[in-house]
């Protein structure tokens, strides 16, 4: 009987620690009143589980942005675990008054959090500290063994570094390749860091490391994701600020300079006292590696200017395989893979009078994500069949492009064949062309071939004819 009351006991005790350390996530708004000197807040709490995605926070009128910070805590009670993660946005209000929170709506890890609005109230500025006599005797001072002022803050050196990688160091002319800028923190770093200003230092940043010579494909990092990496056997948070994938326009090498980002990193008392400071501002500039991504030529071939680069494979479909002469099908040529998707051009069919093709219809979708630029171009295709016969499309439909991958050119060919039946239309396709009144007088014209020079005479009859005139005219005129 014990021993299942106590079977029972350690049953429940599971139950109730599954609750406990179920993930929760909730929303911290900041107090109503701040100072003008003060910050007010907007912070996502998640306890017992990792900050995976997380939607953008609000604006709030009459407020700027000033950076995010963010924390991690870990408790140890009896003999169980829980962990608690957060983000915080900064908000400096540019004058005193009072502002209005609207409610809003944030999604954190998938989850949709309604946060009711709140108002504002913007006051004078704070005294930080007071002034107080120097020589003056405090017995707390005295007790704690620190006078205020006279703190010593020591340096912790930070186990951390910024960043930027690609996932290849040697591509084609066109070719894509991924490249992320990130800000990494060793899970055994004991600094106080936090980011500062991302928002213009990010626009700084961009500007220096975009390169001319490439398409961009920008997988729009709206806010800062962060995960656990493991590098050299030793695990980090990787805070992911920019990634996109680059196509080079030409052979010339990709170049990314060296780029800082400026962090305030806090120095630490020396001896904390219970009342004075635990630590002090400061900043420090993490720096990235510069980065060569050498760009190889095409190799020969009679479209080497004009074949797109990529990993890409063929989807089609016809309304019918079995078609009549002067009746309609339809035909959609879709070219589908990773690659440049924006920089496939149109389909070029060659000229027949089996077929009238008209202009297609293009839908182009276009993937970002899994480290890599994907999608579709799609091609519909409208036309009519004039002549009976076994027709391989083939023949009118294909796209080449260049494969990184295997290092060849490859062709893209419809397998579809068609079998058309019934009376030729191509006598009523040439009859259907009205070439104009001009051409409808031909028939009443003569058709005999006439010599161009049996008229000469007469033009040198005519200009005798005028000549005797001038002169007989001039002897009147003289004898009147």
């Amino acid at each position: 009987m014990k021993t299942i009351t106590a079977q029972l006991i350690v049953f429940i005790s599971v139950l109730f620690c599954g609750s406990l350390c179920a993930q929760n996530v909730k929303v911290d708004v900041g107090p109503g009143e701040i100072a003008e000197n003060e910050a007010f807040t907007i912070t996502v709490v998640v306890e017992n589980g990792q900050l995976k995605n997380l939607s953008g926070f609000p604006e709030i009128e009459g407020m700027i942005k000033r950076g995010t910070s963010s924390s991690t805590s870990t408790q140890f009670i009896n003999g169980q675990v829980s962990s608690t993660q957060s983000l915080t946005q900064n908000y400096q209000a540019q004058r005193q008054g009072t502002f209005n929170l609207d409610p809003f709506s944030i999604t954190v890890n998938g989850q949709g959090i309604n946060v009711p609005g709140k108002t504002i109230t913007v006051g004078p500025p704070k005294q930080r500290r007071r002034q107080v006599d120097p020589f003056a005797t405090d017995p707390w001072e005295e007790l704690f063994g620190n006078r205020r002022g006279t703190e010593e803050f020591i340096d912790v050196k930070a186990d951390a570094f910024f960043a930027l990688t690609t996932d290849k160091s040697e591509v084609y002319m066109g070719e894509g390749f991924n490249t992320s800028l990130a800000f990494y923190v060793s899970e055994q770093n004991r600094a106080d860091l936090e980011f500062y200003d991302m928002s213009k230092q990010l626009t700084d940043i961009l500007k220096s490391i975009r390169p001319s010579n490439c398409w961009e494909e920008n997988f729009n990092v709206e806010n800062i994701k962060r995960e656990q990496v493991t590098i050299k056997n030793q695990r980090y948070q990787k805070y992911l600020i920019y990634q996109a994938t680059f196509f080079p326009l030409n052979t010339e090498p990709v170049e990314f300079p060296s780029v800082g980002l400026k962090l305030i990193k806090y120095k630490m008392a020396k001896n904390p006292s219970f009342f004075g400071p635990s630590r002090q501002e400061d900043f420090k500039t993490f720096y990235t590696q510069a980065k060569t991504i050498t760009v190889k030529e095409l190799p020969k071939h009679p479209l080497k200017n004009e074949v797109a680069v990529g990993d890409y494979q063929l989807v089609e479909q016809i309304s019918g395989e079995q078609l009549n002469t002067g009746e309609s099908f339809s035909y959609n040529f879709k070219i589908q893979g990773k690659g440049n998707i924006s920089a496939i051009g149109n389909l070029q069919l060659p000229e027949t009078d089996k077929f009238d093709f008209y202009p297609p219809t293009i839908q182009k979708t276009v993937h970002r994500r899994n480290g890599g630029v994907s999608g579709s171009h799609a091609f519909g295709f409208y036309a009519i069949p004039n002549e009976p016969g076994v027709y391989d499309l083939g023949d009118y439909f294909n796209w080449t492009f260049f494969n990184p991958r295997s290092g060849e050119y490859q062709t893209l060919k419809s397998e579809i064949t068609v079998q058309v039946s019934g009376e030729s239309k191509k006598n009523e396709t040439i009859l259907a062309n009205d070439l104009g009144s001009f051409y409808d007088i031909i028939d009443l014209q003569d058709n005999h071939l006439k010599n161009r020079n049996q008229y000469e005479y007469l033009k040198v009859f005519a200009n005798i004819f005028i000549l005797v005139m001038l002169v007989l005219t001039a002897v009147f005129i003289f004898r009147k």
